[in-house]
Order: C-alpha cells, then sequence, then structure tokens
C-alpha cells in the first residue's frame, strides 16, 4: 500500500466525520452583507478544536471592520509546524458569504443531503473547503506527518467585500507569511489566474417635484437610465475589440447589480443610486479602466442640465496573474488530480475574483484548488439551491492531502 492510497483510505474511512462537519458550517448564517461573521468563525473554532486543530483567533478591530462596511470579523488560523526548514504552505478558504435570496427548495441553513448532494449557503463556495483542508491536513498527519516546514490553514471572512479584512489583514500583520499557497476552489481545474473587479457607486442628484407638474423637477431615473445606456453599451465595445490572452477568461464586461432612489410613487426622483461591477482581464490597466468609466459617467451628466453625480470607489481588486513560483502547487495538484478524477486538470484562468490575488500582489505563488464542480454555473453559487457533490468533495480532499505530501 502507498503514502497515497493510505491517504485515499484515511479520507474514505473518516468522510462520515468530514460531511458532518460541513453541515455544522452551513447550520450558522454568515451572510455578507450584514457581515457579522464572528458567531461562524466562534462555531468553526470550536470544531476544529474537536478534532484537535488548535485554532488561533483574530478579531479583526471594529473601526477597520465598519469602515470595509461589515459589522464583525475574527479570522482563524490552524497553524501546523512540523519542523526546522521546508516550505511553509497556505491554505485559505471564506465562510463570508452571500445572503441566500428567493427559490431555494432547500433550507439554506440546513444542510440537507439528497441524491448525493449537500445542499446549503456556501456549501460549494466556500465552506466546503474549510472541510477539504483541514480533512486533509488530518488525513497527512495520520499517515505520513511531514519531518519539516509548515502549513497555515486561513479561515478568513471578508471575501466577498474583496479580502482586505480578511487575508489581508493577516498578511499585513504578518500573521502568515507563506512560501507557497492553495485557495479554495473547484476540483475540475487548477486556476492560475483571475479577473479584477472595480465596483462604483454612483449616486445621480436631480430636483424632486410633483409628478403633476414634472417640469418643475430634474428626475434623477431618466438621467440614470442615460448613464446606464451609455454604461450598458461598453460591453459591446469589449466583446468586439478587447480579449485575454489567458486561456478561461475572455473579455471584460460591465453590470449593474443594485438600482435605488425616489420616495413615492407621485414624485419625480431627485436622486437615484446605482452600484456597478466592472471585470477587468489580467491585461487591462485598473487605474486606466476607473478613470474611463468616470469620464464616461460625467460626459453624459454635462449633457442633462440641473442634474449632478457623485462616484465613489466601493472596491478595486486587482486581477490576480500567475507568478513563476506557482510550478510545484500545478505539477502537484494535475498529478494527482488526474490519478483520483481519472482524467486531466487543465490550469487556466477564470473570470472571477478572489482574495487570492492578495497572496500574490505580495510575490506569494498561489493557485486555486478546492471541492466543486466544473463550473459556477453547475454548483448554483450565488442562486438558489447552492449545492456540492459529496463524491467531489471526496475525491478533492484525496488530491489535496496528496498534493501537500509532495509539496512538504
Amino acid at each position: 500500500m502507498t503514502t497515497y492510497t493510505q491517504l485515499d483510505a484515511w479520507i474514505d474511512t473518516h468522510f462520515d466525520e468530514q460531511v458532518a462537519f460541513l453541515q455544522e458550517l452551513i447550520r450558522v448564517p454568515s451572510d455578507t452583507p450584514p457581515g457579522n461573521n464572528a458567531p461562524h468563525a466562534d462555531r468553526a473554532a470550536e470544531l476544529l478544536v474537536d478534532m484537535g486543530l488548535a485554532v488561533q483567533k483574530y478579531p479583526v478591530p471594529a473601526p477597520l471592520v465598519e469602515a470595509a462596511g461589515l459589522q464583525t470579523i475574527t479570522n482563524l488560523i490552524v497553524r501546523r509546524s512540523y519542523g526546522e526548514g521546508g516550505r511553509t504552505i497556505a491554505l485559505n478558504a471564506h465562510g463570508d458569504v452571500v445572503p441566500p435570496g428567493e427559490g431555494w427548495t432547500h433550507d439554506p441553513y440546513g444542510g440537507v443531503i439528497e441524491d448525493g448532494k449537500l445542499f446549503g449557503r456556501a456549501a460549494a463556495v466556500s465552506k466546503c473547503d474549510f472541510s477539504t483542508y483541514a480533512f486533509a491536513i488530518r488525513a497527512l498527519e495520520a499517515v505520513t506527518k511531514p519531518e519539516k516546514g509548515q502549513i497555515d490553514l486561513l479561515l478568513t471572512y471578508d471575501e466577498e467585500f474583496g479580502g482586505e479584512v480578511g487575508p489581508g489583514w493577516l498578511l499585513a500583520n504578518a500573521l502568515t507569511q507563506p512560501d507557497l499557497m492553495i485557495a479554495a476552489g473547484f476540483s475540475y481545474q487548477v486556476i492560475t489566474a483571475h479577473n479584477g473587479c472595480l465596483q462604483l457607486e454612483v449616486t445621480v442628484h436631480g430636483q424632486m417635484a410633483h409628478a403633476a407638474i414634472p417640469e418643475s423637477g430634474v428626475d434623477a431615473l431618466q438621467a440614470a437610465v442615460k448613464m446606464l445606456t451609455v454604461l450598458y453599451a461598453q460591453n459591446d465595445i469589449y466583446r468586439a475589440s478587447i480579449r485575454s490572452q489567458v486561456e478561461g477568461i475572455t473579455h471584460p464586461y460591465l453590470n449593474v447589480g443594485l438600482i435605488e432612489g425616489g420616495t413615492n410613487t407621485n414624485v419625480i426622483p431627485g436622486r437615484v443610486t446605482f452600484k456597478l461591477d466592472r471585470r477587468m482581464i489580467p491585461e487591462e490597466d485598473a487605474a486606466q479602466v476607473e478613470a474611463t468609466l468616470r469620464e464616461l459617467i460625467t460626459q453624459t451628466v454635462e449633457t442633462l442640465p440641473g442634474v449632478t453625480v457623485d462616484i465613489r470607489r466601493m472596491l478595486l481588486a486587482q486581477a490576480m496573474k500567475p507568478l513563476p513560483g506557482n510550478a510545484p502547487l500545478v505539477q502537484a495538484l494535475q498529478k494527482h488530480g488526474q490519478e483520483v478524477f481519472g482524467e486531466f486538470i487543465p490550469a487556466l484562468g477564470t473570470p472571477l475574483y478572489t482574495d487570492v490575488r492578495l497572496f500574490v500582489e505580495r510575490g506569494i505563488p498561489g493557485v486555486i484548488y478546492g471541492a466543486g464542480p466544473r463550473t459556477v454555473l453547475e454548483s448554483h453559487a450565488k442562486r438558489a439551491d447552492e449545492r456540492i457533490d459529496l463524491y467531489d468533495l471526496r475525491r478533492a480532499t484525496k488530491v489535496v492531502a496528496r498534493a501537500l505530501h509532495d509539496l512538504l
């Protein structure tokens, strides 16, 4: 029996325990917004300690959390030190999630299992990888404990809002200093690059008026519609003329995800706010992208008498670009992914953005790999009935355990 098959066997033997651990994580809401995530961290820490994994808790100071638009954050580190020398490898998964929304046929906080799939918010992104990584570490230590090196299991709570008070805060305070890192992802690809993301809040000011005498006011909603028409037209330009050379990434795109304003049905709206999300391919310059959008908005305002606009940057997440030092990660995950899943596991980019960029920006080679299906669509991430196939969870845990053995 090889070391790899021993790791696989340990994971098989303890898989029911792993599934129960994930169910407990799903049953504690950590919706962001509102971002009251410390209770989930406390529960996760209890469960990890019960498994024999010591946990260090790092509450983020309230002013920093509130400035990020959240309520409470406690980041967790499970640090496993094996001896002097060797690599330090970080495994990073996030516990903050978008609210469930409508249309669920299963309790989003129930962790219900049906037809081999576990349902619940964050079942696939990314509470599942709390379990993938924790049980990969346990398997490694039970079967073939490394003689040197270190693993930092980072369980953080600010991926949805950009990561600056999640892993960004841990890195800024030198609480983790890995040589390599793996972040939560799906099972059938090793992600080495991803899009950047710019989010802007645009507030359009007009003048309220009675709907019976609309000419006495300035309609902020009509002004916003004209801005939106200009902004959405950019998508046609992106599709036609801007292409990424990274496999798995196509072109930039722009979306407006939230609009609010007005006071009543019979009142001409004097203020309308919309929030836009602009995804940037790795080849784009983020500063130039933002400058162009601001210019488009202000040029449109100049054609609208009585209208003013405020533009506030909500998020600027740089794209993740591959670092040459990621080769050991890619090779180990591809090798064992192919052996365990029985198919080639490509290394490519994704149009998503993640907090892995915060490691890469500091020169730490990182990739994205964890438990999940072939596509985000299949996982129902950020939609109703998010789910993970338990067979994928089991196999991805084996891949990560095997890869950690090789890397250490």
